[in-house]
């Protein structure tokens, strides 16, 4: 990649940095509680070895085998690296132990099968559940009132630990428009806190990506998504 092109994204990092940092202090919050998350998916090794330089804390992918390859490859500098994306039974395999958090079980199936590939490697995986807020069709994501009955049959499995809850609200057409949603996120998160259930330790809240994560800070969130405010619009 080209000078002009490392330039680019290095400038879009700061401006969401500062942006964060705004965000966060107008809504009471410290800038340090907010992680940053690079959505690299579909980018090459070497565009995120060059961001992994950069003030990012964190990669995520939505494809189990693509995190693999760039793993492998050494692309992430040595940072942490998220399972973002929907994650199949049969993909599992890939992510347990390398992710060191799956953000998409959904489903006591998937958690049970990422539970037994945690086993088998003599390990704890860290998951968040997966929150489909607006009921859409299209989006993976347990109900918001199916998720406490979820819960209390994954808690029950001692090859993973619940750190938190997720959500892919509806494409924003304007700003604030997800902010209902994210406030609904925000207090599932603070309700299941409340409870005491083995194997759940609630610490992240992962909402906002590149056109709304302003909005998902104001309403808690600890983690913000962020893809093409990085890496410019996907081919």
């Amino acid at each position: 990649m080209g000078t002009e092109e490392q330039k680019v994204i290095e400038e879009r990092v700061w401006k969401i940095r500062r942006q964060m940092e705004e965000a966060a202090r107008q809504a009471g919050r410290k800038p340090e509680e907010i992680l940053l998350l690079a959505a690299s998916k579909t980018q090459s090794a070497q565009r995120v070895a060059f961001s992994a330089g950069l003030d990012i804390d964190l990669f995520g992918e939505n494809r189990a085998q693509e995190l693999v390859e760039k793993m492998d490859a050494g692309a992430y500098g040595g940072k942490p690296v998220h399972m973002i994306g929907h994650l199949q039974k049969n993909k599992a395999k890939y992510a347990v132990g390398r992710a060191a958090l799956i953000h998409s079980a959904d489903s006591l199936e998937l958690a049970q099968e990422i539970c037994r590939q945690a086993q088998k490697r003599n390990l704890v995986q860290d998951v968040l559940i997966e929150v489909n807020l607006a009921g859409e069709q299209s989006k993976s994501g347990v109900a918001p009132q199916e998720l406490e009955a979820l819960l209390e049959q994954v808690c029950q499995l001692d090859g993973l630990r619940v750190r938190g809850l997720m959500a892919i609200p509806p494409v924003s057409r304007q700003p604030g428009q997800n902010k209902p949603y994210f406030s609904a996120l925000r207090q599932l998160f603070v309700d299941i806190k409340s409870k005491k259930y083995d194997n759940v330790n609630m610490t992240c809240l992962s909402m906002g990506m590149s056109q709304d994560f302003c909005d998902a800070i104001a309403e808690g969130a600890t983690l913000v998504r962020i893809g093409s405010g990085i890496y410019g619009p996907r081919s």
